[in-house]
């Protein structure tokens, strides 16, 4: 009987195992055909940029080459998030920090190069909470030196550890580790769609396949309930809100 039930077990094992190879390889091709996409919609940017310099139109300083700019970041964000591996781990291993919602250990320090959500004071003095590439870390000063992202806006931050929130680095499977990912209702800093910037939100919806965004709710006073209609952002630019939530 035991050698039967691990048979068995052995035969489920190999059935989940090439259900996960299954889902990486579909990741896979449909991220080189993303990458693909991109490319031609660089090239095609890089043609209609050359166009209109030798049209006269407009010169490198002016509005519409930074517009190229930002379409492109704003395409690669979209590239960086499809790309994030899935954690696939051994039978009974929980996931890792830095997985889905597993935040970082207490000593943790992100790596040059690395993206984070970085809370920074906005030129009207106002804080806010922006996508930023680590440039450096003192453990002298217990300071990072982290940069924009938004190339037309960018600049260098020196800020305190408790300003910084690594993103994830691995997107969590819903159907093997439902736990490692935010919950409904749950407060939450998300990418708004589009921008560089991560608003306060709740969990409309948690991922349901690995491939799934969240769908999440942006605290939006123009609306009645005072929240936007749900927005879908990936699991690579929602992290868990610092801040207490507003009565």
């Amino acid at each position: 009987m035991a050698l039967v039930s691990a048979d068995s077990r052995i035969a489920e094992l190999l059935t989940e195992l090439h259900q996960l190879i299954k889902q990486t390889q579909e990741e896979r091709s449909r991220s080189e055909h993303n990458l693909v996409n991109i490319q031609k919609t660089h090239e095609r940017m890089q043609t209609e940029n050359k166009t209109a310099k030798i049209a006269g139109l407009y010169n490198d300083s002016e509005p519409p080459r930074k517009t190229m700019r930002r379409g492109v970041l704003m395409t690669l964000l979209q590239q960086s998030a499809m790309t994030l591996p899935l954690w696939i781990g051994k039978p009974g291993d929980k996931p890792p920090p830095l997985c889905g919602a597993i935040p970082a250990s207490g000593d943790y320090v992100a790596k040059p190069g690395d993206k984070v959500a970085a809370r920074v004071k906005a030129v009207d003095g106002d804080e806010q909470w922006i996508l930023a590439e680590v440039v450096s870390y003192s453990h002298a000063t217990n300071k990072y030196e982290v940069d924009d992202i938004d190339e037309e806006g960018k600049e260098r931050h020196t800020l305190s550890r408790r300003r910084i929130i690594p993103l994830p680095q691995w997107k969590a499977n819903p159907e093997t580790d439902p736990e490692a990912l935010f919950q409904k209702e749950q407060l939450v800093l998300a990418l708004y769609p589009q921008t560089t910037c991560f608003y306060r939100a709740l969990i409309h919806t948690p991922p349901q396949r690995p491939q799934d965004d969240y769908s999440v709710l942006f605290e939006d006073t123009s609306y009645a309930d005072g929240y936007s209609p749900p927005l879908n952002v990936a699991q690579r630019y929602v992290v868990a809100c610092k801040e207490p939530k507003k009565k």
